[in-house]
Formats: C-alpha cells, sequence, structure tokens
C-alpha cells in the first residue's frame, strides 16, 4: 500500500510539472531569408500568457510586395519533450504590380509541433491554411546559446510557393 501511495504521488508530481511547463520560448525575433523564389523576412512573437502569445510577421520578395501578418497564437506542452502551438494569423498581401492581383485581405489559421531530438536540436512542423492555400512548415532548428538559434526549413506559406528558408532567431 505504501509503494501504491509514493507511486501515485510522484506520477501527480509528474503530470502537474508536465500540464503547466512550456519547452520552448515564444519570446523571439527572426530573420529570415528564402530562396527559389527569393525572399525576406522578419517575425516577432511575444507572450501574453503562459500558453498564449502575440505574432507579427512581414515577408517580401523586394518586387513592391509585401506579406504583412499579425495574431494571436495557443502554445502548450505536448509531454518534456515536444510542444504544441497554433496560430490564428489576419494578412494584408499587397502583390507586385505585374502580378495583375489587387491586394488582399486573408486570414491563416495553422497548427504545429516543436520537438526537442537533442539538447540543442529542435525539430518543428507547421500545417495550416489561408484563403485558397495549404500551410506547410517543416525543417531543424539549432540552438547555439539560450538567446540564438539558426534554422534550415522547407516552406510553403501559401502566397509564394515552396521554399528553402535559413534564419536567425534571437530569444529573449
Amino acid at each position: 500500500m505504501k509503494k501504491l501511495i509514493i507511486a501515485s504521488a510522484i506520477a501527480c508530481a509528474g503530470f502537474t510539472g508536465i500540464a503547466n511547463a512550456n519547452n520552448f520560448n515564444y519570446n523571439f525575433m527572426e530573420v529570415r531569408t528564402a530562396v527559389n523564389p527569393e525572399m525576406v523576412g522578419v517575425e516577432g512573437s511575444m507572450f501574453l500568457t503562459e500558453n498564449s502569445h502575440l505574432v507579427a510577421r512581414i515577408d517580401t520578395q523586394f518586387e513592391d510586395d509585401s506579406d504583412i501578418a499579425a495574431g494571436i497564437g495557443f502554445n502548450g506542452p505536448v509531454n518534456q519533450f515536444a510542444d504544441v502551438y497554433g496560430q490564428l494569423l489576419l494578412h494584408y498581401v499587397d502583390f507586385p504590380d505585374d502580378s495583375h492581383r489587387d491586394n488582399d485581405t486573408q486570414i491563416e489559421m495553422n497548427i504545429g509541433v516543436r520537438l526537442w531530438l537533442t539538447d540543442q536540436i529542435e525539430a518543428t512542423g507547421r500545417l495550416g491554411r489561408n484563403d485558397d492555400a495549404s500551410v506547410v512548415h517543416a525543417g531543424v532548428r539549432f540552438h547555439s546559446t539560450e538567446q540564438l538559434s539558426l534554422s534550415a526549413e522547407m516552406r510553403n506559406n501559401g502566397l509564394y510557393g515552396p521554399q528553402a528558408t535559413m534564419s536567425v532567431r534571437f530569444q529573449y
């Protein structure tokens, strides 16, 4: 009986810690670049509460275009090595003049997972919708310090098509 009580107490303590602590930092500023097609972007995220955050980003191909997005996200632990997160974003898309498309406002919903592979390497993936297009991101991030990380991703944000992306993230 004594062993059962001790095992139950340890299990409850373990589940309590898992349910209340995120495994990743959602306070960051990121600079990224992509190829094929070329693109440059900046993104920032900031905690609102322990399990919600604000996110804003802007991407451009330097062809008199921009994709400006802002919104709210959620985040929470799955276990001690993984977090699930998602975002609801409002996009304002300014298409290049030669595309013959009008500027557009779009809504994006996505959900993703962040997973520690080792102490310094994270795998990330995200799926979502942006009006009529799919949003897909998958990649790895190397955390060189607690404040700095580098990533390589394949992404399709629903506007520019599939891209290979590299980024530098500064966490605060």
